[in-house]
């Protein structure tokens, strides 16, 4: 009788490929996404907006900072930084072979 606790639902898999090329990916896109958007998409808004505000699809943009605007701020520098972080985890990983996910090597 196996114990089940000790065989895994799915046999370890081992792609050998280069994990870099997705943490570079994500990293990116969290940094376009978080610092690109989130902070200066969204400050800009704010600034130039006029006195009455601008409707931008269905977000209100208004001169002034309210507290959506500033926590949009703060989930973004969060995303950016969390891909600085990603970025700098990739430079320091070991490099590897490109391979298409399914390939054998």
């Amino acid at each position: 009788m196996d114990d089940l606790q000790e065989t895994p639902a799915v046999p370890p898999f081992d792609p050998k490929g280069d994990v870099r090329l997705g943490l570079f990916g994500a990293g990116g896109v969290l940094t376009a996404v978080g610092w690109g958007l989130g902070i200066v998409l969204n400050l800009l808004l704010h600034l130039y907006a006029p006195a009455g505000g601008h409707r931008l699809w269905h977000v209100y943009f208004g001169p002034t900072l309210g507290p959506y605007a500033w926590a949009t701020v703060g989930l973004g520098a969060f995303a950016g930084g969390f891909g600085i972080v990603l970025i700098a985890l990739a430079r320091a990983s070991p490099k590897g072979p490109f391979v298409l996910p399914g390939v054998d090597l």
